[in-house]
């Protein structure tokens, strides 16, 4: 028997053999228990940001669809091609704007595949070091984001004495935009400040500044 004759008996064996009925329902709750699992801690990542249930949900069904695909898998080559065949016509247009809501979404599919191929051991290993290490990088402190500080004044001279005001204040302040006119000065500033309330105060006490504000400032923190 040549080389060909036993890679071909071993493909047509191993495409042959399925799992039992009690190995696949056992997969099936595996998977189920492991999904809602993921629909609790999801629950519990975005108790301060906007929650999304209708995608909560989704997760623990996509759990299951998966699991259910891999065991479809295995139990014959024509299904699998088939399945194949059938899945690359699908197109997901659903765009995800969080980050975490990728990691989970791919969490719950690898959950599927895991308990698919029967390896419960993995998926609940896994599922139980990536919450540990979402819970503890979550905790971990982060710089605090600057803020725009927005003055208008009718005295185009009246910028250095803003200036000079902010580094009383602030620890750092960097002009993000000026724009003058013939009559007015706007000045947006990126500021960190700690007093900021009477920080405005002293501003707007400065001869020629008609307005004031102080506004949160979305995005990455570079420093």
């Amino acid at each position: 028997m040549g080389f060909n004759d036993i890679l071909k008996n071993s493909f047509v064996q191993s495409a042959t053999e399925s799992m039992s009925r009690g190995d696949a329902i056992a997969a099936l709750a595996a998977a189920c228990v492991i999904a809602v699992y993921i629909f609790f801690i999801y629950r519990v990542m975005t108790r301060k940001t906007f929650y999304n249930k209708n995608f909560n949900i989704s997760l623990v069904a996509l759990a299951l669809i998966t699991t259910a695909i891999i065991l479809s898998i295995q139990s014959s080559v024509v299904i699998s091609l088939g399945m194949v065949g059938a899945l690359s016509i699908v197109r997901f247009r659903t765009a995800v704007k969080e980050p975490m809501d990728l990691v989970f979404l791919f969490w719950s599919i690898s959950v599927g595949i895991i308990c698919g191929a029967g390896l419960f051991e993995i998926a609940i290993f896994a599922s139980l070091l990536i919450t540990a290490a979402i819970m503890a990088l979550d905790r971990f402190p982060s710089t605090k984001a600057p803020m725009l500080l927005v003055v208008d004044s009718a005295d185009l001279d009246s910028e250095k004495q803003i200036m000079e005001t902010l580094e009383e204040y602030s620890s750092h302040s960097k002009v993000k935009a000026r724009n003058m006119d013939a009559e007015k000065l706007n000045m947006v500033i990126e500021v960190r400040v700690k007093e900021g309330a009477e920080c405005i105060r002293e501003i707007s006490r400065i001869s020629g500044v008609k307005n004031v504000s102080m506004v949160s400032q979305e995005g990455e923190v570079t420093f």
